[in-house]
């Protein structure tokens, strides 16, 4: 008995230990974040008054200011709501700036599970769910939001409606769907260690593409803010190439192993 328990009882101490180490992570860089709170919520406003445009003859990509929104400013409606709005945006930041720790920790604490060979991957894994993870959010940041926002924020403004946002609720806005589009650049990272537990193959993943472009497009039409295809496909199609990434890379590991055993 003592010899079944014991398995138990040192992964329930690991757990503690990586739960531990990553909330020590998340709240220095709370700390630091929070004390720099004002900064990050003006870069919080950037998609809510500059949209990406082209510059015909100049043939560049650059960040201009929103005519109607260049001078919105937001209200609070709660005694509390900018203070929760502070803790809001530090918290969002101290993750982001966490993240290498907290993959790491997650890779220590499945990593005992894994064969010899498969331990070597723990440089890649965090340079890729960190590096994926920051890409989708910036994506997101600063491509779908100030177009979301300009939408939903002039469409059938004029003498009658006149926007007026809260602070807490713009907040939210913007934070979830930056999570959101973080959580799904992960889909590679997924994609590979399902095909590498052996639960999915790579053709699996591949005969059932068509499915998947479909499943790109709903899921996309749920988390996109705004109605119109333009944004939605905003989303699905970097998930639908994150899914052709993740099936090449399985393939590729696939590859090799078969190499090897062979």
């Amino acid at each position: 008995m003592e010899d079944q328990k014991m398995p138990l009882t040192e992964h329930l101490g690991e757990l503690r230990k990586r739960i531990i180490t990553s909330l020590v992570a998340l709240l220095i860089a709370f700390s630091v974040s929070f004390a720099y709170s004002e900064e990050l919520f003006k870069l919080v406003m950037f998609p809510l008054k500059y949209e990406l445009d082209f510059s015909v003859t100049k043939k560049y990509l650059y960040f201009a200011p929103k005519d109607k929104l260049q001078l919105t400013k937001l209200v609070f409606l709660a005694p509390a709501e900018a203070f929760w709005m502070s803790i809001k945006i530090s918290i969002f930041s101290a993750i982001l700036f966490s993240l290498p720790v907290l993959f790491h920790q997650l890779w220590k604490f499945i990593s005992p599970g894994l064969l010899p060979k498969e331990k070597k991957y723990a440089l890649p894994f965090i340079f890729a769910t960190t590096s994926l993870f920051v890409v989708g959010a910036s994506f997101c940041f600063f491509i779908v939001l100030p177009y979301a926002l300009t939408f939903l924020l002039t469409y059938k403004t004029g003498d009658v409606l006149m926007p007026m946002l809260s602070v807490g609720q713009y907040v939210d806005f913007c934070l979830k769907f930056v999570l959101a589009f973080g959580a799904v650049f992960e889909l590679p990272v997924l994609i590979f260690f399902l095909t590498r537990l052996g639960i999915v193959t790579p053709e699996t993943f591949a005969k059932h593409r068509r499915y998947a472009i479909v499943f790109a497009f709903v899921l996309a039409a749920f988390l996109t803010p705004t109605p119109d295809a333009f944004n939605q496909t905003l989303m699905a199609v970097p998930m639908i190439l994150l899914y052709e990434v993740g099936i090449w890379v399985s393939k590729i590991f696939a590859k090799k192993d078969n190499e090897e055993a062979e």
